[in-house]
């Protein structure tokens, strides 16, 4: 650098600058690589726009292509009492569910003890419940308090758990053992103290109780106050007495919105297509991919495959669903067409969109061409992979330019030294040489 800043004090001309204009110069050859590498990294970005539009339309395919789609329902309740869950395996109906009881757990307290810590005895607790099965809690000498009794009882996470209250007596406290569930099945039925200090206080015991409710009528008795079965597929939650109607119904609204996801999810992505390769017909405003080979590629399969259609079921093209293709290449859903179609034939629709097989119906012969597309051995992906390669060599073309503009700077650098030395030494010579003419002439007088 020393070199440099001391460039033009022997010929007082300004090398330094002179050296930055041929760098600059030299330095242009760089301009043609990056304006090719940018071209290429937006190409990139493009395609990566592309490929999430075209996902989004494979979402929205793969959605239609679902059967359990066609065949869920939606339930309506009407008063107090429940609320309801239906499944794909729901039966459509109207039903009259009344809630006469709900389902309780069952709980029993022990009689009292001055000091929740004194020390109550060796013994095992045995605990029955309603559907026969035991518990068996063994109390050690020294962990024999109401807290170590509590503890122990509550580790066994089987049935049982117990708590401690203080009922503010004399002797105020209390073990509290409940049932973990509900229902008759979990009750405590019996406790058996095993040799341990405690006595169970029969004017504590809360019966368990199941959940009591009529269905059209019919007595129906469950264990909790979720209740399934009562109804083909339907879940009831039983939160209080009183009576509603359930209603289950096909939920069409969910199958209308999923076509009409579709619809918009092409026309979004013909959208993108559009951007990405229109014509501005302003310099410098026309889409990155416009005359791309693999865009077109993907337009061309895209519309082959809405206009094919499906070779067998009541319905064969898009427009006997009440979806089609407009002018300018996108979808119209024509919403009474649909209403009409879902609620006459809504097992037509359902074999149009989603056949037997995967990739039978229109939706499945869509999402496997979008899935060629989207693969990664797929057109977008060979054409991002060739992109990167390019980008490769360029960076490699880059780098030997810098290295070749750096060695013709250090040779100009070179150069320009040896002439402001050569210079330098010459304007030497040059004042010497007057000297010694002007020290003769004054001897001689001619001054």
């Amino acid at each position: 650098m020393a070199g440099i800043s001391a460039l033009g004090i022997g010929s007082g001309l300004d090398l330094n600058g002179l050296l930055d204009q041929l760098e600059g110069a030299e330095r242009q050859k760089l301009v043609p690589i990056v304006q090719q590498k940018g071209s290429y990294q937006a190409k990139i970005s493009a395609y990566g726009k592309l490929e999430g539009a075209l996902s989004q339309f494979q979402v929205a395919a793969e959605r239609l292509n679902d059967r359990d789609l066609y065949q869920s329902v939606t339930s309506k309740v009407n008063g107090t009492g429940i609320t309801a869950a239906a499944g794909v395996e729901a039966a459509v109906g109207r039903y009259q569910v009344e809630v006469v009881q709900l389902a309780q757990a069952s709980s029993v307290a022990t009689m009292g003890v001055a000091d929740k810590n004194a020390e109550l005895g060796a013994g095992t607790l045995t605990f029955t419940f309603g559907n026969n099965e035991t518990l068996a809690v063994e109390i050690a000498q020294g962990d024999s308090s109401l807290e170590s009794i509590r503890d122990a009882i509550n580790s066994k996470n089987a049935g049982v758990s117990a708590s401690i209250i203080n009922d503010g007596s004399g002797s105020p406290h209390r073990l509290v053992f409940s049932s973990t569930a509900t229902g008759t099945d979990a009750a405590i039925e019996n406790i058996d103290f095993g040799g341990v200090g405690l006595m169970q206080d029969d004017e504590t015991k809360l019966a368990a109780q199941n959940a009591q409710i009529k269905v059209n009528g019919i007595n129906i008795s469950s264990q909790s106050n979720r209740v399934e079965g009562a109804i083909q597929g339907v879940t009831l939650d039983v939160t209080e007495t009183g009576s509603s109607s359930l209603n289950v119904e096909r939920d069409n609204d969910s199958i209308k919105k999923a076509v009409k996801g579709f619809v918009d999810a092409y026309n979004g992505l013909k959208s993108t297509m559009g951007e990405l390769s229109g014509y501005g017909g302003v310099p410098g405003s026309a889409g990155i991919l416009l005359g791309d080979n693999t865009l077109r590629g993907i337009e061309s399969q895209l519309r082959s495959a809405l206009s094919t259609g499906v070779s067998s079921g009541e319905f064969n093209m898009l427009s006997d669903v009440g979806v089609s293709m407009e002018l300018g290449g996108k979808l119209k859903l024509d919403e009474e067409k649909l209403d009409r179609v879902l609620s006459d034939n809504l097992h037509g629709l359902a074999d149009f969109f989603a056949a037997d097989s995967k990739s039978a119906g229109m939706a499945g012969q869509l999402s496997q061409t979008l899935e060629r597309m989207l693969d990664d051995r797929g057109a977008l992906s060979n054409a991002t992979t060739g992109l990167n390669k390019s980008i490769e060599r360029l960076d490699q073309r880059f780098e030997r330019m810098e290295r070749s503009i750096d060695a013709t700077i250090a040779r100009y650098r070179a150069q320009f030294a040896q002439m402001d030395s050569l210079i330098a030494g010459m304007n030497s010579t040059s004042s010497y040489l007057t000297q010694q003419f002007d020290a003769m002439n004054a001897q001689l007088g001619r001054k």
